[in-house]
């Protein structure tokens, strides 16, 4: 993804979907935030932070904007001066729970 553009200006590989989520999602950390609001209910930043895969604060921030702009989560404000936001699941974020429900199947098998 190109920063500081939306979703409609990413450079897919193809037009084949599995392709494009790879391009969007494929990273490690998007599906762990995911992961974390989903099935943890984490909301703000200090909730992602506090994971356990220790994600880098630099690339929490990027992947967070990255997952607003794509639509897969809103960010609201919560509290004013300082300001701080919380992080809601979209309903298009809500679709990716069956496959983080199949990567958790497939891990417990696996590993």
């Amino acid at each position: 993804m190109n920063k500081g553009h939306s979703i409609e200006t990413i450079n897919f590989r193809s037009n084949c979907p599995i392709a494009k989520t790879l391009d969007f999602l494929g990273d490690k950390w998007s599906l762990l935030i995911l992961r974390d609001i989903i099935f943890f209910g984490a909301k703000t930043y200090s909730d992602f932070a506090k994971s356990p895969e220790r994600i880098p604060t630099n690339l929490l921030s990027q992947r967070l904007k990255k997952l607003v702009e794509g639509g897969l989560l809103e960010k609201k404000a919560y509290q004013n001066n300082p300001t701080r936001y919380e992080y809601l699941a979209t309903d298009k974020c809500k679709t990716v729970k069956p496959v983080l429900l199949s990567m958790k199947k497939l891990g417990e098998a696996i590993f």
